[in-house]
């Protein structure tokens, strides 16, 4: 800690310097580092004058038996406690790409409707944990289902570490509950795959070849006016090589949707390189770890019972609202703690 906050007041005076924004992309690059360097700093300072706040009052506390002012400073213990866990937590985040922001997209699978529905609502959970976090939530690409809910979503989630968090969620999500859209009222189950991709900027180049992909554009699906819905503002490319295929109508124009699916197919190709690179060094190392997106990776029963369950880490909860309201952090912090 002592050395990265050195670093940091280095850094804050390179920051001061008159000529600092001269080179603006050097500067950014500072900021970036800056900024990083002060996401642990910052937390584990003010978390060590948490303690030692309570560590002089409470004997005060004690000797003058004030009950209240026990109960609140050991409450307060309990927050610092949670905050060193969640410290620890993002310790085991020392991945390339984890500090990064990322794209989430979550796909219907087998189900129909229901599946659509099954989408819109792990894209609301999604939503809702990301402002837990205090992200910045953007939508990217939305395909709207042909009944009800949405064939496709993709979310941009921009704040620190939020690839290293959000990749525990890569996978096929199961449901399980009674469908509102069978008059019968009979029991469905529904599944989604969920992929999770990191935002790669300026500082890291990867070449895409023009002769390896395919660009189509059409007409936005969403809401947006006229202007999005009469004009072929939409944009989709697909690598032929590696069959990644990206999406993307958030924007008005096609230029920029078509600058939005090159950041987003130069990270999915990114992501696939260094998760190669990896895999090659855990072989190479003798781990056995697997790690497998694929497959199916959580469960929700909402009837007969109610259980929320992990199938990589058994990890599992029986608040499924909770979790539907965006209390995924149980679940990540198991996933970190096994595979992080």
């Amino acid at each position: 800690m002592e050395q990265k906050e050195t670093q940091v007041k280095i850094l804050e005076q390179k920051m001061e310097q008159s000529d600092f924004w001269d080179d603006n992309v050097s500067a950014q690059k500072v900021i970036s580092e800056c900024n990083e360097l002060r996401s642990w700093t910052q937390p584990y300072y003010e978390l060590k004058r948490r303690f030692e706040d309570v560590q002089s009052l409470i004997p005060e506390a004690y000797d003058a038996d004030d009950q209240d002012l026990v109960d609140e400073l050991l409450a307060e213990l309990d927050a610092v406690e949670k905050g060193i866990s969640d410290l620890e937590i993002r310790k085991m985040l020392s991945g390339e790409l984890d500090s990064k922001s990322c794209f989430l997209s979550i796909n219907a699978g087998a189900g129909g409707t229901e599946a659509c529905d099954w989408v819109l609502m792990l894209s609301r959970m999604y939503r809702r944990w990301a402002e837990r976090r205090s992200w910045k939530v953007e939508e990217v690409d939305v395909l709207p289902g042909e009944v009800a809910g949405i064939k496709s979503i993709t979310l941009k989630f921009s704040g620190p570490f939020a690839y290293g968090y959000s990749k525990a969620e890569k996978g096929v999500h199961r449901l399980v509950r009674i469908s509102p859209f069978d008059s019968n009222s009979r029991r469905h189950t529904s599944f989604a795959s969920v992929d999770v991709s990191p935002e790669i900027t300026d500082d890291i180049d990867i070449e895409v070849r023009p002769d390896d992909i395919r660009i189509d554009t059409y007409r936005a699906s969403g809401a947006g006016g006229q202007h999005v819905n009469k004009t072929e503002s939409a944009v989709r490319i697909t690598h032929i090589p590696s069959g990644i295929v990206v999406a993307c109508q958030a924007e008005r124009s096609q230029l920029q949707n078509k600058e939005t699916c090159f950041k987003m197919l130069k990270s999915k190709l990114y992501e696939k390189e260094v998760m190669e690179r990896e895999a090659e060094i855990r072989k190479l190392s003798g781990d056995k770890r697997k790690i497998e997106w694929g497959s199916q990776i959580r469960s929700y029963v909402f009837q007969p019972y109610t259980m929320v369950k992990d199938t990589r880490t058994n990890h599992e909860q029986t608040n499924i609202n909770a979790v539907m309201d965006g209390d995924l952090d149980p679940f990540v912090n198991a996933y970190l703690k096994e595979f992080g």
